[in-house]
């Protein structure tokens, strides 16, 4: 297991995109712990080229995730990276665009 592995929740992704994508954090175990909504975001940024976009799109049990994730990826990841709130999903999630620069 890496650093980012949570027992009992599958990786986001396995391999960097070269484009824009979305990463599925609204899983029933991302509701039930958000250290994995964390984990799978960084996981997810990590996996992003620079150049492009990745929509976060978070399970809706821990509130707006710029209250919670923007301060993790912006300790982790620093000026790479440019976080904004898109929306609230029909379903009760959210979505966060983390941009990551071109470095």
């Amino acid at each position: 297991m890496t650093e980012h592995t949570i027992s009992g929740v599958e990786p986001v992704t396995d391999h960097v995109h070269h484009n824009s994508w979305s990463a599925n954090l609204e899983k029933p175990q991302h509701g039930e712990q958000r250290a994995a909504v964390v984990r799978g975001a960084i996981e997810a940024v990590e996996h992003t080229a620079p150049g492009y976009h990745v929509n976060l799109v978070t399970h809706g049990a821990h509130g707006r995730p710029d209250s919670y994730l923007v301060e993790v990826l912006a300790e982790k990841f620093g000026d790479d990276i440019e976080c904004s709130y898109v929306k609230q999903c029909g379903c009760g999630g959210h979505v966060l665009r983390v941009q990551v620069r071109d470095r």
